[in-house]
């Protein structure tokens, strides 16, 4: 091929790619398709670097079968996915740790764990990176013949790290979606797999004649070249096999497209068989294109370069094929290294040398930032090439790069297996393990002495065993063994026990319950801003409320805490955990002012209910117990809350929901002082009391005036368990009701007893001092006597009548039953007491007016009905100024009648009204009522099954009273109405 056919070959497909890529920006491409889990399913298709294109055939060649050790090793890792990778997926996405080298700051606390993955990565990814740009040099110098292949190699990684800039640090989030990513990512799996696919029929069918030429080829002439080559020991296939497992989810390139991109769980456990799949068919071609190669006479062993066997022999557009299929993938691979690199140095390099506090645009300082470093990962990649990679075939870079990076393996099963794993134990094993690496296989890359290699006593069988796998397994051992000694010898900080907790593979979060310095989403906006600056500090603030759907206001201690924590793992995702969790701890302090710090409970609840599909065996069945007792307080028929020990509200059930019209939602986590009125002064006073009762309290809540009565009880906390009290709050408003009726008819009983008492007992004696003032009048002409019979008779008479209300009083209700109620018409009953009223000399100037309607009826006794309404219209008269209107009304609800007598008076001062229907009770001036009149009337809507209240002022009015009459309808008007039921 000439030069210029294969520059704007490769230049082509990269124009593809991006085109690719600005589709999906654009969104010309419809989301269902971005959005496919299949597209992620490709994209994890990047593990198949130029390894699986190149290096693969050059593995063949030497070991025959033992290159599938690349891909099954892979494989490994995926099917182990639901207890290695989701564990891993879960801490990623809840803490948003977008690096290995987050995810080791995170488990182990310490910023300095983080630059020392960092560091190791950067050493161990250095190799592969060249190992990708090494492949298109060599491509291009054998298609083309062209001497200056390491520019040209050069050209292309900058243009990939062109693509890199503009598709991959277009957000400042290290996690946050890149649709346009993944689908160029998946694109390239496409395209190295259909690639890998056609050559490989292309030497079955274009090569040889079928299966059955390749079988006689094999048998024949082939057979001598197949016995050169070397199958793997067996102990060296299980040392490859494990290096490639740590790969599969150790490399930044692949934790990055795993863990740091949103990744379904239902995904990554496809992942379990579809990438091993993906695998099985990027394998097959293989041995196809390496018999092939063999056929056409190729020294193989002379370029290092197989693959390219058929664009030596054969057509163009073979050795084409075979460039694209390198360059998809040693693109794709340079692509994501670059980029989880350049988010590994920047959060765990740069950030921790130079904070970001203050910065006046934090956003575009750290968007170029990861730019720059971007370019400078791939150029460095390129130098390392350039310098080093030139003098060593693929199989060396590769094997130094994978075995470099499985140093981190010890920690990360340490990290979800084992909590008593500590820092000093982790650092001090990868340190060693990395130092025997590194004088063993990374030094003698960049020199022709052989590396280091010191055998510990005992293991002198090795020294025959090849270099690469004496370094590995003495690495790995080193660092295991220094790891586990030294956690063993150590202690563990008590952040690493909680971060351990967090990240074990059963993790049920248990996080303390302390208040924040700041009372409110606003307040913290303000203390965030002196760290990021106000646009950063609403942006990152206003998000996290978003997603944990709170408002800027509230205030209570369980919501700030959760708050708190979203916007740590936001800042993570942003600039790191080490740094992040600086600036959290530095301007969100917890206060220490108060009480210890206990387990937050709802917090641990809330995460139970959100992993309990998850639970198996004995797990499972203890979280059915705990859901059925939670459900049980939770719908239990009596209002029940619980305080920590703080004072913070940990329950809020059903009932008290109900009864209080507050939603458990907006009040749990929150400070009993902090609990709308009047619910923080009540349960205050019940937690203050020493007494564990307070039976019937008034309270005014939203549906009036109730009666409580509240229950404590003391939780008191023993070992590592939380204590706090329990409330129990009962409405006790009907029984308070029914009460106060017992009472009033008890007392309406004495009074009625001694009203028929004084009556007989005063009736006779006024009797006849009543005949005597009469008869005075007969015996004598005297003026002055004649005056004082008058005044003797006047007051006899009043006399006389205060018997007869005290008899009526006394025999109200005793005389009517239901069995001689009649169909009644209120209107004609009022118009009779209207009449009535009328009679009297007083009140002339009062307007009466009868609204009622004719029908319906009620079913009464029309006489008492009668006496009842000219009470309460005397008294409307009464406490009407003259010229003041009296309004007589009724209207049906659906089984009853509401009669109202409204006046336009002064009105009844509060606290009269609640005891004027108590015998004696009046708002008249001495001498001019009894206070009998409403008892009276009291007694006798209760014989017809009624009911009476108060008004005063009715709604609407600044003055006056109404009183409401609530009557039983007759039975054939009240089932001709369907009108709603009255709210009484």
């Amino acid at each position: 091929m000439s030069l210029t056919g294969l520059l704007t070959l490769g230049v082509g497909y990269l124009l593809l790619l991006f085109l690719c890529a600005l589709a999906v920006e654009r969104g010309w491409l419809p989301a269902r398709l971005v959005r496919h889990p299949a597209v992620h399913l490709l994209a994890l298709g990047v593990y198949a670097s130029a390894w699986a294109v190149y290096g693969s055939l050059e593995q063949a060649s030497r070991s025959g079968f033992g290159y599938l050790a690349y891909y099954l090793g892979a494989a490994g890792a995926f099917l182990l996915a639901p207890v290695l990778l989701v564990p891993i997926q879960r801490m990623a996405r809840t803490y948003q740790l977008a690096s290995l080298a987050d995810l080791f700051a995170f488990r182990f606390r310490s910023r300095w764990v983080g630059t020392l993955i960092t560091l190791v990565s950067l050493l161990a990814v250095l190799p592969l990176l060249a190992l990708q740009v090494q492949t298109m040099g060599h491509a291009i110098h054998l298609l083309t013949g062209a001497g200056s292949r390491e520019w040209l190699a050069l050209g292309f990684s900058c243009l990939i790290a062109l693509f890199a800039i503009l598709f991959g640090a277009r957000h400042t989030h290290l996690n946050a979606r890149q649709d346009s990513l993944l689908a160029a990512i998946a694109f390239e799996s496409v395209v190295k797999l259909g690639a890998m696919l056609a050559l490989g029929a292309f030497a079955l069918y274009g090569i040889f004649d079928g299966p059955a030429d390749l079988q006689a080829w094999l048998d024949g002439p082939g057979h001598p070249v197949q016995a050169e080559t070397h199958p793997l020991d067996p102990a060296h296939w299980r040392t490859l096999l494990l290096l490639f497992f740590a790969a599969a989810f150790l490399m930044p390139h692949m934790f990055h497209i795993t863990f740091a991109e949103p990744l379904g769980r239902r995904t990554l456990l496809q992942a379990g068989w579809a990438l091993p799949l993906f695998l099985l068919l990027m394998a097959l071609p293989v041995p196809l294109i390496l018999w092939g190669g063999q056929r056409l006479g190729v020294d193989l062993d002379a370029t290092g370069a197989a693959y390219l066997a058929f664009g030596l022999s054969s057509s163009w557009w073979v050795g084409a094929l075979a460039f694209i299929a390198g360059l998809a993938a040693a693109s794709g691979t340079m692509i994501i290294i670059s980029l989880a690199l350049s988010g590994m140095i920047l959060n765990h390099l740069v950030l921790v040398a130079h904070p970001p506090i203050a910065q006046p645009d934090l956003y575009r300082w750290l968007r170029w930032l990861r730019r720059g470093l971007i370019a400078a990962v791939v150029v460095g990649g390129w130098l390392f090439y350039r310098t080093v990679g030139v003098n060593h075939d693929l199989s060396t870079l590769a094997v130094t790069s994978f075995s470099g990076m499985a140093q981190c393996l010890p920690g990360m099963l340490a990290l979800l297996y084992w909590p008593g794993a500590n820092r000093k134990g982790m650092v001090t094993g990868l340190l060693m393990g990395t130092a025997v690496w590194l004088l063993g296989l990374w030094v003698p890359l960049l020199s022709e002495h052989p590396g280091l290699v010191i055998l510990p006593p005992g293991l002198e069988v090795l020294a025959d065993e090849p270099h690469w796998y004496v370094i590995t397994l003495v690495s790995l051992a080193v660092n295991v063994l220094t790891f586990i000694l030294v956690s063993l010898a150590t202690r563990t900080s008590a952040g690493e026990r909680a971060a351990a907790e967090a990240c074990s593979v059963d993790a049920v979060v248990r996080p303390m319950r302390l208040p924040l310095v700041a009372t409110s989403g606003v307040e913290i906006k303000r203390h965030l801003a002196r760290a990021l600056g106000e646009e950063v500090a609403d942006r990152e603030v206003d998000r996290a409320l978003s997603a944990l759907q709170l408002s800027p206001l509230d205030g209570r201690p369980y919501a700030l805490r959760r708050l708190r924590d979203r916007i740590q793992a936001n800042l993570s995702g942003l600039m790191g955990p080490s740094v992040a969790q600086d600036i959290v701890d530095r301007f969100l302090p917890y206060r220490q002012d108060g009480p210890g710090a206990t387990e937050d409970i709802h917090f641990v609840e809330s995460r139970l209910e959100a992993y309990r599909s998850r639970l198996t065996g004995l797990a499972r069945e203890l979280d059915g117990l705990r859901r059925y007792h939670r459900r049980t307080l939770t719908r239990l028929p009596v209002g029940l809350c619980a305080f920590g020990e703080d004072g913070e509200l940990l329950m809020w059930n059903d009932a008290l929901a109900e009864l209080s019209g507050i939603a458990g939602e907006s009040v749990i986590g929150a400070h009993r002082d902090t609990l709308p009125p009047p619910w923080n002064e009540l349960l205050g006073r019940i937690l203050a009391e020493p007494h564990s009762h307070l039976y019937k309290q008034p309270v005014e809540l939203a549906r009036g005036q109730r009666y409580l009565s509240l229950h404590k009880a003391e939780l008191h906390g023993e070992e590592h368990e939380p204590g706090g009290n329990v409330i129990l709050v009962e409405d006790h408003s009907e029984m308070k009701w029914l009460e106060d009726e017992l009472v009033h008819a008890a007392r309406l009983a004495s009074i009625g007893q001694l009203a028929a008492g004084v009556a007989h007992e005063i009736g006779n004696p006024i009797t006849g001092i009543s005949s005597l003032a009469q008869n005075l009048r007969y015996d004598t002409d005297d003026p002055v006597l004649l005056e004082t019979a008058d005044q003797i008779q006047q007051l006899t008479d009043r006399v006389s009548r205060i018997v007869g209300s005290l008899v009526g009083f006394a025999h109200g209700g005793r005389h009517v039953t239901g069995a001689g109620f009649v169909p009644v018409s209120m209107a004609e009953v009022t118009d009779e007491a209207l009449h009535l009223i009328h009679l009297a000399r007083s009140g002339e100037d009062i307007r009466y007016e009868n609204r009622c309607p004719s029908t319906p009826e009620v079913s009464g006794d029309a006489q008492r009905l009668q006496q009842v309404m000219i009470n309460l219209l005397g008294n409307a008269r009464d406490a009407s100024t003259p010229g003041g209107r009296v309004i007589v009304d009724a209207e049906p609800r659906d089984d009853w009648l509401l009669v109202t007598v409204t006046d336009e008076g002064h009105g009844i001062d509060a606290s009269v009204r609640d005891h004027l229907f108590e015998p004696f009770t009046t708002t008249k001036p001495a001498g001019e009522g009894t206070g009998l009149g409403l008892p009276l009337v009291y007694s006798i809507v209760a014989e017809h099954g009624g009911q009476i209240d108060i008004e005063s002022p009715p709604p609407g009015q600044d003055s006056g009273t109404r009183i409401n009459l609530w009557l039983p309808l007759n039975q054939e008007d009240a089932e001709s109405t369907d009108e709603p039921d009255p709210d009484r």
